[in-house]
């Protein structure tokens, strides 16, 4: 199936980033969002993401012709052949969105879930027949960024998840599968757990917030960017690779472990945090910094793509 008509529940910043890339591949995009405000936002995001679309290859970034608003969610999803849901992230307003759309979905329809943590198997609740619903969350910025998680289990219908997969991957995302499912799922707990960590470096004066976000930039950060760390490890332990990093350094990262914080969000931490963070960006604009990551990104997905 190749989906040409869309629907995206939830206009905020993961569902207009999603329109733009829907739209930018030429499907027909229709939009369910009850905020007054909606359409303005979505207009001025897809001028304002059509750049770095258009140098990803989709030349019909910007295009709103073939959008359509509505702020009744079982309009937007009649006819529709593939559905993202990106509502806020709190279990009843999905239901509710869920049983408000139930009976307008077109036979064979597929939801993908944007959720960025709660569980599956309790999102699936929210239907009377959840087969076609599935886990399908992406990293921020959805139209950017190529990652998506994704998870089906014993209640899906078996064909859903290699199909939207399929639809994913055409839109040029990578997709990885959840063997079970977890709160916040594979990506956000790994960046919790540095973020927790950054958070306990600064409370306890080892370095300013802007000093560990550039030990993250300049070091590690740009060896993530092109393998994971048990690769990188792999790397690391020279001709023996991952066994021996482990039996070289396994005692002192033993050592590390055993040593990391557990920091709390209290308001005193935020202060901190917002404060290194003023620091850090020189008054720039929050327009300003998404325009400097998204170059940054952009550089580097058309190199590891060969689009360059």
């Amino acid at each position: 199936m190749d989906f040409q008509n869309t629907a995206i529940l939830g206009a905020g910043t993961i569902g207009m980033s999603w329109a733009a890339l829907f739209a930018a591949s030429g499907r027909k995009v229709a939009i369910y969002d009850p905020a007054p405000a909606a359409e303005a936002h979505v207009a001025h995001f897809f001028e304002t993401s059509a750049e770095t679309l258009r140098k990803l290859g989709w030349e019909q970034a910007g295009d709103t012709s073939g959008l359509r608003f509505t702020t009744d969610p079982a309009e937007a999803v009649a006819g529709a052949d593939f559905i993202q849901e990106s509502v806020p992230e709190r279990m009843a307003i999905k239901h509710d969105l869920y049983r408000a759309i139930e009976p307008a979905l077109a036979k064979g329809a597929i939801i993908g879930t944007s959720t960025s943590g709660l569980k599956l198997s309790e999102l699936q609740e929210g239907f009377e027949n959840p087969g076609r619903l599935v886990l399908a969350h992406p990293f921020n910025p959805p139209h950017l960024i190529p990652l998506v998680e994704m998870l089906a289990n014993d209640r899906t219908d078996s064909d859903v998840l290699d199909v939207a997969q399929g639809f994913y991957e055409s839109l040029g995302k990578v997709c990885v599968r959840l063997h079970k499912e977890v709160p916040g799922h594979i990506a956000n707990r790994l960046q919790a757990a540095i973020w927790r960590e950054a958070i306990n470096l600064a409370v306890e004066g080892v370095a300013s917030v802007g000093d560990i976000d550039k030990a993250v930039t300049y070091g590690p950060g740009l060896r993530w960017a092109a393998m994971g760390p048990s690769c990188l490890f792999h790397l690391g332990g020279g001709e023996g690779g991952i066994r021996a990093f482990c039996d070289h350094l396994g005692p002192a990262l033993k050592t590390w472990w055993d040593d990391l914080g557990h920091p709390d969000l209290t308001p005193a931490v935020v202060d901190t945090l917002e404060a290194g963070v003023r620091e850090e960006t020189h008054g720039q604009s929050l327009d300003e910094l998404a325009a400097r990551r998204d170059d940054l990104v952009l550089s580097y997905i058309r190199k590891l793509t060969d689009k360059e």
